[in-house]
């Protein structure tokens, strides 16, 4: 069990993720009738907003601010006063994905801009950091450059899946 917790909070946004899409799954089951295809969309995109852009995001503002030694040793980085400004950055993020949780389409599209550029913006110095200074640390090159690319591509994926099926209400 101890490994199983290390192994979530050492990979937080895969973590997230598969929170995510357990809530989902748990709100189809909980459904008494079958959910049509518009619904299982925003169930989905609903939980992925709440866990992966809300939640992610209040975590990475604990991590920067509150254990920035133990988080910039993590990522393979000196500690620095960026990561107070980081963590803030984070806990505004994380207050649009709350809010997004079950909010219009337009307040959707605004909430993930910002962090889809930040984090393909963070891959993008994570990608340097690995050619330039050999940096293969866990927080730089392991599960978090990766989700730092593909979460705010399934963001996208999400949203358009959503205006193709839109709620009928």
């Amino acid at each position: 069990m101890a490994n199983m917790i290390i192994l979530a909070a050492r990979n937080p946004t895969l973590t997230f993720f598969i929170l995510g899409l357990l809530f989902s799954l748990a709100e189809w089951l909980s459904q008494s009738r079958s959910m049509e295809k518009a619904k299982i969309i925003e169930s989905i995109f609903s939980w992925f907003l709440l866990f992966n852009i809300g939640l992610a995001f209040v975590y990475n503002f604990i991590m920067h601010v509150f254990f920035g030694d133990f988080t910039a040793q993590f990522i393979g980085w000196p500690q620095s006063p960026f990561q107070m400004e980081l963590g803030f950055v984070s806990l505004g993020i994380a207050v649009n994905g709350i809010i997004s949780f079950r909010s219009k389409m337009a307040f959707r599209v605004a909430t993930i801009i910002v962090p889809a550029i930040f984090l393909w913006g963070a891959a993008g110095v994570h990608l340097f950091q690995m050619f330039t200074a050999h940096n293969f640390e866990p927080g730089n090159a392991g599960t978090v450059f990766w989700t730092d690319i593909l979460m705010p591509a399934l963001a996208f994926l999400l949203l358009w899946l959503q205006y193709r099926n839109p709620l009928i209400r």
